[in-house]
């Protein structure tokens, strides 16, 4: 291949794909790219060990181990990560476009060092690029533009850009015998280099490093920053602050410490006991974790009771603490520290690690602590806002289902609801209830425009109105005419103005300006025929999917029309459909969570999906039918569901 090298011209040596010392990804143009591409370097470089193409390094093979993160092959995944992290982010936040991964080992030649080759390559971007510089956002007055290309230029010996018709890639070659060399007679070059392009990506002060700490050099210096990456990666995905404590841990132990423990703040504002104000936060010990697991529970019983005490006002930096002297057990003594675990100006527990035999924990060791402290914290917020929202989420959702749903004499039925987006309260309602006198039973199945609060109020509104229109008499063509002229009146503004005060009260931002509140719905009645053998259903669909039933024989039918949906239209005259249904005829309705749950670009519900589902049911109870074709919608894609899923069926005895 033809390369035009508009920076630093660098000769590239011919290689042959030969499956083993090259590899290659496609990472999509989103947020979790530069993770995925981390995770894809460190896997190669793990593969291409075991296959005796990344050779022990010297020092390893002379003195039969490595100090943890020392391994050449570790310190060059960690400048690799650093690197292709940068590189990716770049393409895909500035760019804007999905990228083309490849890594692969150049064998010595010429002279030169046998290299690590790592290519990053991305369209040119539609829009065009600014010249403008951006604003400087660090108190090193390093703009944030560019920091790629300058950590390029600290970590790697040789980089470039290459320019192709409509490609862009940027490579930089890392040697790779070098490593040995360092390994053994312990040379600064690599190591300052490291420290480098550290605080290119972080400025700070940096206190000098005691050199006699080889193992502190490697991780303060060369993996910091993939370190943190990586840690912030894992911690940023949980949404249990128990997770993140124990995760957290098992990140410090044995990286940075020999032994941690992490103490999470109560909820704070709760009344003192005996006392007027409110009580200092309790702190529970939720982590604790050791280099040797045999003394974890040792360790865990000598703390539990003795959370550290820090002094007023700690924001997070490291305070000494005195070492447990004849509890922790197997070790004569060491240094400890503690932090205070601080996000969003809030205290939220405390996190204590130790080193063994030192009489103080080591410079660099002690600031990357404090910046992983930080990350610590805000997971830790945030899965704390995440169990407030999703216990206000559960509160109403319980009030958005009917506390009983009627049994209707001579029908069989079964409810499958499994609301989407983890749990958070949805649209989707349901209910079954006697409507006034007589064997008149209304149904319904519903789903409001939307998720969330302002979704779930309007739940919570429409379903009551709907059993007070039905219990007044009114057909049930009249009733979707009354519940669309309630949607579209002034009385909606209540249900907007409290849906607005429950998502401030779970943190969750909501858009300005009137939101338009529009549903879907299902709505019908049964009553006994004059034979007494069936039913006579009365229904209409409002935007809704259509019903349909199942004969004994096989034959599917649709049994509705489709009309619009409700608070989009006045003065809309809604039309009912009526027809029986005998013994063993099965009605099936559903919401669009199972119509349209997607794979790829097709939809459950293409090609009649729903009705040739139904099909195969013959002879099942409503019971049987419901959990054929729930499960009929969860095996027809891989993701999980990202709407709620509901479904009513109604059988005939």
């Amino acid at each position: 291949m033809q390369r035009e090298t508009v920076h630093r011209s660098t000769p590239f040596y011919p290689f042959r794909d030969d499956g083993r010392s090259v590899t290659r990804t496609s990472l999509p143009g989103n947020p979790h790219a530069p993770s995925a591409a981390r995770r894809f370097v460190r896997a190669a470089l793990a593969d291409w060990t075991t296959l005796g193409l990344l050779a022990t390094c010297a020092y390893c093979r002379g003195t039969g181990g490595c100090p943890p993160g020392g391994h050449s092959t570790d310190r060059l995944a960690d400048d690799a990560v650093v690197i292709v992290s940068e590189l990716v982010t770049n393409a895909v936040v500035h760019a804007g476009t999905a990228v083309e991964l490849l890594c692969r080992l150049d064998p010595s030649a010429d002279g030169e060092a046998a290299a690590l080759v790592i290519e990053v390559s991305d369209h040119h971007p539609a829009r065009a690029v600014s010249s403008e510089p951006h604003a400087v956002t660090d108190r090193s007055g390093t703009p944030e533009y560019g920091r790629g290309l300058h950590l390029v230029a600290a970590l790697a010996e040789r980089w470039g850009i290459t320019y192709l018709s409509a490609l862009k890639t940027v490579w930089a070659r890392l040697p790779v015998d070098g490593w040995d060399t360092f390994a053994l007679s312990g040379t600064e070059p690599a190591i300052d280099r490291g420290l480098r392009a550290a605080e290119i990506l972080a400025p700070s002060p940096r206190a000098s490093v005691a050199r006699d700490d080889r193992a502190d050099q490697s991780l303060a210096g060369r993996g910091a920053l993939s370190f943190l990456a990586e840690a912030s990666d894992l911690l940023a995905g949980q949404l249990d602050e128990d997770m993140v404590a124990a995760l957290a841990a098992q990140l410090l132990v044995p990286r940075l410490a020999d032994w941690c423990a992490i103490w999470l703040d109560g909820e704070p504002g709760r009344p003192a006991v005996g006392g007027e104000g409110p009580s200092a936060p309790v702190q529970r010990l939720a982590r604790v974790w050791h280099a040797d697991e045999s003394r974890i529970e040792q360790l865990r019983t000598a703390l539990v009771d003795e959370p550290p005490m820090l002094p007023e006002g700690t924001i997070g930096g490291p305070v000494p603490i005195p070492w447990p002297s004849g509890r922790e057990p197997g070790a004569a003594g060491g240094a400890a520290l503690a932090y205070r675990l601080v996000a969003g100006g809030r205290g939220l527990g405390t996190l204590l690690l130790a080193r063994q035999g030192l009489a103080r924990v080591p410079d660099d060791v002690t600031a990357l602590t404090e910046d992983f402290a930080r990350r610590v914290a805000l997971a830790i917020g945030a899965a704390r806002q995440y169990t407030r929202q999703a216990t206000i989420s559960k509160v109403l959702q319980r009030g958005l289902q009917p506390r009983k749903v009627g049994q209707i004499p001579g029908v069989d039925r079964f409810l499958v609801y499994e609301p989407g987006d983890d749990g958070v309260a949805g649209g989707d309602f349901y209910d079954i209830f006697p409507a006034g006198s007589g064997d008149r039973w209304s149904f319904m199945l519903g789903d409001v425009q939307g998720s969330g609060p302002e979704a779930a109020v309007v739940t919570g509104l429409a379903r009551p109105w709907l059993r007070l229109l039905a219990r007044e008499g009114y057909q049930v063509g009249e009733v979707l005419d009354r519940l669309n002229g309630l949607l579209l009146d002034d009385a909606m503004e209540a249900a907007e103005a409290t849906a607005l005060l429950v998502a401030a009260a779970g943190g969750q931002t909501v858009p300005e300006g009137p939101q338009a509140r529009f549903l879907s719905l299902l709505y019908g009645e049964l009553v006994p025929l004059p034979s007494g053998r069936g039913v006579r259903c009365t229904l209409a669909s409002a935007g809704h999917p259509l019903p349909l039933v199942l004969r004994p024989d096989g034959r599917v039918d649709t049994v509705a029309e489709p009309q619009v949906l409700l608070g989009v239209v006045e003065d809309v005259a809604y039309q009912s459909q009526t027809f029986d249904l005998e013994p063993g005829d099965t009605l099936l309705c559903v919401t669009d969570g199972v119509t349209e749950r997607r794979s790829g670009a097709r939809m459950f519900d293409d090609g009649d999906g729903l009705a040739t589902a139904l099909a195969g049911c013959v002879g099942l109870t409503a019971q049987g039918v419901g959990e054929r074709i729930r499960q009929a919608v969860h095996d027809f894609s891989d993701t999980p569901l990202d709407d709620d899923l509901a479904l009513l069926v109604l059988q005939v005895q």
